[in-house]
């Protein structure tokens, strides 16, 4: 059995789980639901907070035990002392632990050395990264040792990617028949307060944007196998388009979903066999006036995000380049009690006999992902439940360790109906034959 899997830890591991970066922005809300799920008994076993500071771990564990009112977190979870640029520290912690929970992002900068501790030191890895060169650079690097030690490297557990690309597996399931194609679209509500971003997430889009070259190089070295094309070909949409359905405009998804999802299905096709499902991403921004402001903020990001100086003004003002979607403090309480997602996906394929390879596709499909605010509510929702998937759900895995995208890893799971429990919805809209 894997390192990482099975149930219960051992005295050589008295961890279960650790949460590392816990005092961080979106970490500390993690801290949060994983006490959730261990109150709730959904995660056995004794967990652990890590970072660089005792006083803030300690202030994250009495806001989230006021919070949850369980005054008796304080003492019942360990803070244990790690910094990324001191690998001793991190190996220490992974000796600890089934699992680490990595909170400290951007991953491009910090990533690495909590990968190569797990790894070496035979615990799995779970993180929220939504940047795909560290993503794909971990599978290059780590994917055989990891493999080898019998531990996975889930990365992308998040909102990116984890409404995607289970989303598109759920889809699939759900149709009789064959999917080949999907294309999602994602709506943002957000209450009277509104809605706004922690600036983490901008600095790894804006250091990501400006190392698109670089992700083209790494996966040439990759040499991923290309993933045929079933049934129809998906036509690939312009960068603004008005959308009928939802009555408003529509622009590709920025995100790391499309090449998370791609990932998962070629892993799919290729060791198990199945059909792989093309896909599309897109995200609705509303009126003619969101467009607007919409392009004259992103020509403006495309042409500073070029330069190293036009990187550090971006970095340094935030909500001033993103008309204050992105701030250094991050959103409020009401903000976050006030905004949900729904990602709906429309389908298409070939019911049970046709052949996927000639004509039109003949039955349609359309699923929904609903949840609560995206950032700082569905994301720890998501990472909290892969890893309890990861350690209960253990004979479900593939069979071998390695670096893998949520799908792969958690396709034959019962992630989907965890998060079900937990808020993150997926439901069938309709179905019809053409």
């Amino acid at each position: 059995m894997a390192a990482g899997a099975g149930s219960g830890s051992s005295p050589a591991r008295p961890y279960e789980l650790v949460v590392f970066g816990a005092s961080g922005f979106t970490g500390q809300f993690v801290v949060e639901e994983v006490a959730r799920a261990s109150s709730g008994g959904d995660l056995r076993g004794r967990w652990a907070v890590a970072g660089r500071s005792r006083e803030k771990l300690r202030a994250v564990l009495e806001r989230a035990a006021e919070r949850l009112g369980k005054a008796a977190l304080v003492t019942e979870v360990a803070v244990l002392l790690c910094d990324v640029g001191d690998p001793g520290s991190l190996a220490a912690v992974a000796k600890q632990t089934r699992l680490v929970l990595n909170c400290v992002g951007p991953y491009r900068f910090f990533g690495e050395p909590v990968v190569q501790a797990c790894v070496e030191n035979g615990a799995s890895c779970i993180d929220i990264s939504g940047e795909p060169q560290f993503l794909e650079g971990m599978y290059l690097k780590y994917n055989e040792k990891a493999a080898e030690k019998g531990v996975y490297v889930i990365g992308s557990c998040g909102f990116d990617s984890i409404p995607a690309d289970m989303g598109v597996l759920y889809t699939r399931d759900k149709l009789k028949g064959t999917l080949t194609a999907v294309e999602s679209f994602l709506t943002v509500k957000s209450g009277p307060e509104g809605a706004c971003i922690h600036d983490g997430t901008w600095k790894s889009a804006v250091y990501g944007l400006a190392d698109q070259d670089n992700l083209k190089m790494l996966r040439k070295k990759i040499g991923y196998a290309p993933v045929p094309v079933v049934g129809a070909k998906l036509k690939r949409r312009g960068l603004v388009f008005y959308n009928r359905e939802f009555k408003e405009y529509s622009i590709p998804f920025m995100g790391s979903d499309v090449s998370v999802v791609k990932r998962s299905q070629r892993y799919l096709h290729t060791e198990l066999q199945e059909t792989p499902v093309q896909y599309g991403a897109y995200v609705n921004i509303g009126g003619l006036g969101s467009v607007i402001k919409l392009m004259f903020a992103g020509i403006l990001f495309l042409l500073l995000v070029k330069f190293s100086f036009g990187r550090k003004l971006l970095t340094k003002y935030p909500e001033f380049f993103s008309a204050g979607r992105f701030t250094k403090k991050g959103p409020t309480q009401k903000q976050m009690d006030g905004t949900s997602f729904t990602m709906t996906f429309f389908g298409e394929g070939y019911s049970e006999g046709q052949d996927c390879q000639n004509g039109k596709p003949n039955v349609k499909i359309c699923t929904e992902v609903k949840g609560p605010e995206p950032g700082y509510v569905a994301t720890p929702i998501a990472m909290v439940q892969a890893a309890v998937s990861l350690l209960e759900d253990a004979a479900c895995l593939p069979k071998k360790g390695g670096v893998y995208s949520p799908g792969a890893a958690f396709s034959k799971t019962k992630l989907i109906d965890r998060l079900n429990k937990r808020g993150v919805e997926f439901s069938v809209i309709h179905k019809s034959e053409v």
